[in-house]
């Protein structure tokens, strides 16, 4: 089943507001490469009960990167939280959907279930934490104390049984590069449970890299660390940044060792293994819809199942004044048929609408996620799956980190928008093909992501140039400068809060001098000082004092992000023992839109040339 966005009829994203920075929407069957898809399939392990904490064999202990992040949802402030012992489980996503009813951990189609019952698998080795974020232990309810003991790297590697916990494997489907790729599933992530902190929010914890499940395919259901460590650092600078994503709560270097052929060209090596712990509201994604409505007969009914709890525990407000989720359908249309319950309408707007902020969000950061396949967007409109993705840093719109992705840069910066639009539809077709949707509906909610994007875009761009009310003229003109020169994306943008009426400076203030490079020709600084003297004039002419000016575009325009040839010296620095870099890296990005902190090398960007390995990523992890 592979549903072309030209099978629907339905209006796409205009390249209108977004102006010379964003794409018009592609064909999206006609991008990827179809040959590419098993690199980067998903991978999983099986259910044993949990028992009490297990006696922990010394282990060769290392310094653990304790780290404090600036986030979007306050954790309790000044609670004690609870022990590994004794963390507060209430597992509704198992509750409220059925499992598979099988209990084999090995390679097979689930049918008629949303999740599989498997545990971990031990790599009998001596693990120890390299880092654990103090935040999202609070988070969960954790004590800042527990993330010590060495019971915590034997438990978030897989190692040992947490107390309370029921693992399992999601079951999904997905569009991979444009292509229906079928069953994909959690094929190297366990889900733990969900536990409950003492404000009574739910959090799920989720080992990546803790073995194999039966949507491992031909994997070992492992993650290295070079992959974890990006996996880390990225969830909580991404917190930091105020962009909606999932967090990670530790980095558990397993002791292991994994071979891994980093670019799929025969040259296989031993890298050292690592588990990251993932935290969300729900790992629930646009294939968790997608693979029962592809199925079809009475697989259908997953669809309204996995809608009614995603909506009963996340959008609880789009229910009645009881929140319960209602049963049947709407009221019977003009024909006499019982048209699609409009609960599903709403639901569906709303996600829309959270996945349009997302990727407005990350190109006002210069994030480029690198797998946009439906299979990694969140229920929630989270960034989930951070495998090759970048920051922007030489400036180019058709960016794209992943090497798989280099045929058609399906997954470029500029065509994230188009893509999530894309996926959007795709998730309201499993709908219509559950008969919870009809084709009126399907276009509303194509509709309501447009909207949003466009309203949210032009509002972000406004906040980063300074602005009462955005200007299109302006900011496409700064565009063209930008993607003719292609100086660094984070810095020149961070510069322009320095660019003022009565600054002084007749062309470049220093700080945009410096963050456009010393390399710039004659005449292309005349360019850019004929774009700064027409912005003084757009600042000059509105009524917006200088200092709130100046706050809102430095809370818009980051100091620091994560760098890729950054993480490879780190990554290669852990690798020997070493984490007081990586310490030192996570500190800073936990304030990101603070200027002075950190190593001045963090903010070089990268050189011109894309490095194979550095600025281009594969799936290998």
């Amino acid at each position: 089943m592979h549903m072309h966005a030209a099978d629907t009829g339905v209006r796409q994203v205009p390249d209108t507001t977004l102006s010379r920075s964003l794409p018009a929407p592609h064909a999206p069957g006609m991008l990827g490469a179809a040959s590419s898809l098993q690199h980067c399939l998903k991978t999983f392990s099986r259910l044993r009960t949990a028992s009490p904490l297990p006696a922990h064999r010394p282990s060769l202990r290392r310094s653990v990167v304790m780290t404090a992040t600036a986030q979007t949802e306050p954790a309790p402030a000044d609670v004690k939280g609870r022990s590994l012992d004794n963390l507060k489980f209430d597992n509704r996503f198992t509750e409220d959907l059925p499992a598979d009813e099988k209990k084999l951990n090995r390679l097979r189609e689930v049918e008629d279930a949303v999740y599989t019952w498997v545990d971990p698998t031990p790599t009998d080795t001596e693990p120890h934490t390299l880092a654990a974020s103090q935040e999202v232990a609070r988070l969960i309810g954790l004590d800042l104390g527990e993330l010590q003991r060495p019971e915590f790297a034997a438990i978030f590697s897989g190692n040992a049984p947490l107390p309370g916990a029921k693992p399992y494997a999601q079951c999904y489907g997905g569009h991979q590069f444009g292509y229906w790729a079928g069953q994909l599933g959690d094929g190297r992530a366990i889900c733990l449970g969900e536990v409950v902190n003492e404000a009574g929010k739910h959090w799920e914890l989720q080992l990546k890299g803790a073995g194999k499940t039966p949507f491992s395919r031909m994997a070992d259901g492992r993650a290295v660390l070079r992959s974890s460590l990006r996996e880390y650092v990225a969830s909580e600078a991404m917190a930091a940044l105020g962009v909606p994503t999932t967090r990670a709560l530790s980095l558990v270097a397993t002791g292991a060792g994994i071979y891994r052929d980093m670019f799929y060209d025969g040259d296989v090596k031993e890298e050292p293994g690592a588990v990251v712990c993932r935290v969300a509201r729900s790992f629930v994604r646009f294939g968790t819809f997608q693979l029962p409505s592809a199925r079809g007969g009475e697989q259908l009914g997953l669809v309204r199942r996995v809608a009614d709890h995603v909506i009963r525990r996340h959008y609880s407000h789009l229910n009645g004044d009881n929140g319960e989720v209602s049963a049947g359908n709407g009221a019977a249309g003009e024909d006499g048929a019982a048209s699609p319950d409009p609960k599903y309408l709403r639901f569906l707007k709303e996600v829309a609408e959270r996945t349009a902020a997302t990727v407005v969000h990350w190109h006002r950061v210069g994030f480029v996620h690198g797998v946009l396949n439906t299979d990694n967007m969140s229920i929630l409109g989270d960034t989930i799956d951070y495998g090759p993705y970048a920051f922007m840093e030489r400036f180019d719109p058709n960016y794209t980190p992943n090497t798989t992705d280099l045929p058609g840069r399906r997954y470029a910066f500029r065509a994230q928008p188009a893509i999530c639009q894309f996926n959007v539809l795709m998730l309201g077709k499993a709908f219509v093909l559950a008969g919870l949707l009809d084709g009126e509906g399907l276009q509303e909610v194509v509709d309501s992501f447009t909207v949003a994007l466009s309203g949210a875009f032009s509002d972000a761009m406004r906040r980063k140039l300074g602005l009462r009310d955005f200007d299109p003229g302006l900011y496409g003109d700064l565009m063209a400068l930008m993607i003719q020169d292609k100086p660094d994306f984070t810095n020149t943008w961070r510069a322009l809060s320095s660019v003022a009426p009565g600054d002084g400076a007749e062309g470049l203030t220093p700080a945009l001098a410096a963050a456009l490079g010393e390399d710039l020709a004659q005449e292309r600084v005349e360019a850019w000082s004929a774009w700064a003297a027409k912005y003084r004039a757009v600042l000059a002419g509105q009524d917006l004092p200088a200092a709130e000016r100046r706050a809102m575009q430095d809370a818009a325009n980051p100091a620091l992000i994560p760098r890729n040839h950054v993480m490879v010296s780190l990554i290669a620095e852990v690798e020997s023992g070493n984490t007081q870099g990586l310490e030192a890296y996570l500190e800073a990005l936990a304030r990101p839109y603070e200027d002075g902190l950190g190593e001045s090398a963090w903010k070089v960007p990268a050189p011109r040339q894309i490095r194979k390995g550095i600025e281009l990523l594969s799936c290998s992890s």
